[in-house]
């Protein structure tokens, strides 16, 4: 490959796409492929420590404004520190939310703020995913997985089921907006059907 591929996964808390995204980074490498696993918030040593912040407390501990301006500068860092050094070097980057989130869980759910996360991100991120696997499940099956991970950072789980209902419409939106680059995969099935769709459209992008 000239160029690296940049492959996100989105979806509401527990809807198993980060499991997803585990597997399809496994089998890429198994294939002897280049392959970098990354998340947000998080990816690198400065967004990490912004993650922190933005997971954890009370849910009201930041006005949707502030978050959008945390998760941008967390963003960033990742973008400059991990993204870009990894596709210029030709490797398949697989990240585990992007802004697409930040899109709907600030933007659509929180205030109409979708024209503010959206120049945020066309002055300081400018990037999209090559390919984004947005994830559907129903809401109340996975509010419930994610709350019985007990991970510590379930401050947006904390929101209740009316919000996870919100931010799958919200996904969902998304899209049919971006159609050129977003599948949407029915994720209530056993685990390895899923990860065999998802595959097959990435060796068909590759």
């Amino acid at each position: 490959m000239s160029s690296g591929l940049f492959i996100t996964f989105e979806g509401i808390d527990g809807s198993g796409k980060s499991t997803q995204a585990k597997m399809l980074v496994e089998r890429l490498m198994a294939d002897g492929l280049s392959v970098l696993h990354t998340r947000e918030p998080g990816g690198s040593d400065g967004a990490e420590e912004i993650r922190q912040l933005l997971l954890t407390g009370d849910p009201d501990r930041w006005s949707a404004e502030t978050e959008i301006l945390l998760f941008t500068a967390a963003r960033r860092d990742h973008l400059e520190k991990v993204i870009e050094p990894a596709t210029e070097r030709g490797d398949i980057v697989i990240s585990d939310r992007f802004a697409d989130s930040t899109r709907v869980y600030q933007g659509a759910t929180r205030g109409d703020l979708r024209p503010m996360v959206d120049r945020l991100h066309e002055q300081m991120i400018g990037r999209e995913p090559d390919l984004t696997f947005i994830v559907d499940m129903d809401p109340q099956k996975a509010l419930s997985r994610g709350l019985a991970r007990g991970s510590g950072e379930d401050r947006f789980e904390d929101f209740g089921l009316g919000f996870q209902e919100t931010l799958r419409h919200g996904f969902l939106s998304l899209a049919r907006d971006f159609q050129d680059r977003c599948v949407v995969i029915d994720g209530d099935r056993a685990a390895e059907q899923i990860a065999a769709e998802i595959l097959a459209h990435v060796m068909d992008r590759l």
